[in-house]
């Protein structure tokens, strides 16, 4: 019964809890057009996301876009909070010169972000591949492709034993390991140096506004998935196939190739701009809920509610 307490006393503690805070905001927040962003990565005849976001209405209902939402909002919590408690240790460690009391440089931040997506993708990897696979299976790839719909998460995870082993669970590691280790030393860079642009000794002081968390975390999410586009196409391709797939890619370099052959280089941005409109929305969500939340639990919630940046 005392373990929370004391969890919470600890600022380790409540780093984790306010990271799991901010993943739940920002799966909540993004994840139609998380939908709309892999249906238009996985094929070349998708269309554009309004026109998949017009099917998808119009033959599978508006629940179709929250399909698979709970492997992620199962494993956010635990997964965002993982993610921010790392980086606050690391972003500590890579510069051990600069003082407890001043904010890590931005080098210790950009190492720290690094060093966090390498570890994070262990995590990310099996929860994005139960994802993919559900938000996959009523498109025309995977009517074609695969034999019985999937019922819900649990329904994937044992077919993928059962047809993979649990090998399987990690396909895409690789891919998923060279886009998140340096998109996260955008991310975090990226957020460090926007608010302390848009309110100078807020990194230091920690006294920025709403709208100051909002703009920067919409812009970190903004660099860090423009930074890692083409690899994030190419895997979910790899995702998206199985031992049963007809179409069967034999790696990261094949899977390029091909694609960009018989489709051309500009698959490998397409959907895009939905993933950036996506990424400003749940990012914004996700640093202003961990921000807020960190408050709470260090000073009682003092926070900056003026409306200007």
């Amino acid at each position: 019964m005392d373990f929370w307490p004391e969890f919470l006393a600890n600022s380790w503690g409540r780093e984790f809890v306010a990271g799991g805070f901010g993943g739940i905001a920002g799966i909540i927040s993004g994840y139609p057009l998380d939908t709309l962003r892999i249906r238009q990565q996985q094929s070349s005849k998708a269309g554009s996301a309004i026109s998949i976001l017009r099917n998808v209405m119009a033959t599978e209902g508006p629940s179709a876009l929250y399909r698979g939402m709970a492997a992620p909002l199962a494993s956010v919590t635990f997964q965002n909070a993982m993610v921010f408690q790392i980086y606050a240790v690391l972003s500590r460690a890579f510069d051990s010169s600069v003082s407890a009391k001043d904010p890590p440089s931005y080098q210790g931040v950009a190492l720290g972000g690094f060093g966090t997506g390498a570890v994070q993708s262990l995590i990310l990897t099996p929860v994005e591949l139960v994802k993919i696979r559900l938000q996959l299976q009523n498109n025309s790839y995977t009517k074609l492709h695969q034999a019985d719909p999937y019922k819900g998460p649990v329904s994937v995870v044992k077919n993928i034993f059962k047809t993979e082993g649990f090998k399987g669970m990690y396909r895409g590691l690789t891919i998923t390991l060279l886009r998140d280790a340096p998109a996260h030393g955008f991310y975090f860079y990226t957020y460090e140096y926007m608010r302390e642009q848009l309110h100078p000794g807020c990194r230091k002081s920690g006294q920025e506004s709403l709208n100051t968390m909002l703009v920067a975390g919409g812009l970190a999410g903004v660099a860090s998935w423009v930074s890692c586009y083409p690899l994030d196409v190419v895997k979910t391709r790899l995702q998206a196939q199985s031992l049963s797939s007809l179409q069967q890619y034999t790696g990261i370099v094949d899977c390029f190739r091909r694609i960009v052959k018989d489709e051309g280089y500009h698959v490998l941005w397409r959907g895009l701009g939905t993933a950036v409109a996506r990424a400003f929305v749940v990012n914004g969500a996700i640093f202003s809920s961990y921000e807020i939340a960190l408050r709470c639990l260090f000073n009682n919630g003092s926070i900056q509610t003026e409306n200007a940046i």
